[in-house]
């Protein structure tokens, strides 16, 4: 087994859309987009609609979180992979099931009743902070950039 060809993997609570789809698969240069997501993996409609922004040429696969970590090492070299998860505690369980994960691009977290806006497209909740918070003690840096031309900013300089 070899280390598969993680190209980039990001946290989008809208999962593919016009910026994943286009932008992020064009600026990258990626020919698989993996959605590892639980509640996605088990929604054909939803697959559907994400499937009608996708650049040609470029697959899509809808895993589950335990499928992306039981299949992901069976990935061909080939395969140039963008993953997408909708929350940091998928990231999490990516990373703790040992799929090779070294940086975390976060460009939308819809602000919702009980959390807190720390960037204009980022709202947190207490779990998402622990998520973040574990990931940079595994040394993963979290990052905030909606589209590829736009300046990062560091999710731990903005939790602190």
């Amino acid at each position: 087994m070899s280390t598969p060809n993680i190209l980039m993997t990001r946290i989008d609570n809208r999962l593919i859309h016009g910026q994943v789809g286009l932008t992020w698969v064009n600026t990258l240069g990626v020919n698989l987009i993996v959605v590892a997501n639980d509640e996605a993996a088990d929604d054909p409609v939803q697959q559907s609609l994400m499937d009608m922004v996708i650049s040609d040429g470029v697959e899509t696969r809808y895993f589950t979180l335990q499928k992306t970590i039981d299949v992901i090492y069976k990935a061909s070299q080939r395969q140039k992979i963008f993953i997408v998860c909708k929350t940091p505690q998928d990231v999490l369980a990516l990373v703790k099931g040992h799929v090779p994960i070294d940086f975390v691009n976060v460009g939308n977290m819809h602000f919702s009743e009980g959390k807190v806006r720390i960037h204009k497209t980022v709202s947190v909740d207490n779990s998402d902070i622990d998520a973040f918070r574990e990931l940079g003690e595994l040394g993963i840096p979290c990052e905030i950039r909606r589209v590829p031309d736009e300046t990062g900013e560091s999710v731990a300089n903005l939790l602190n």
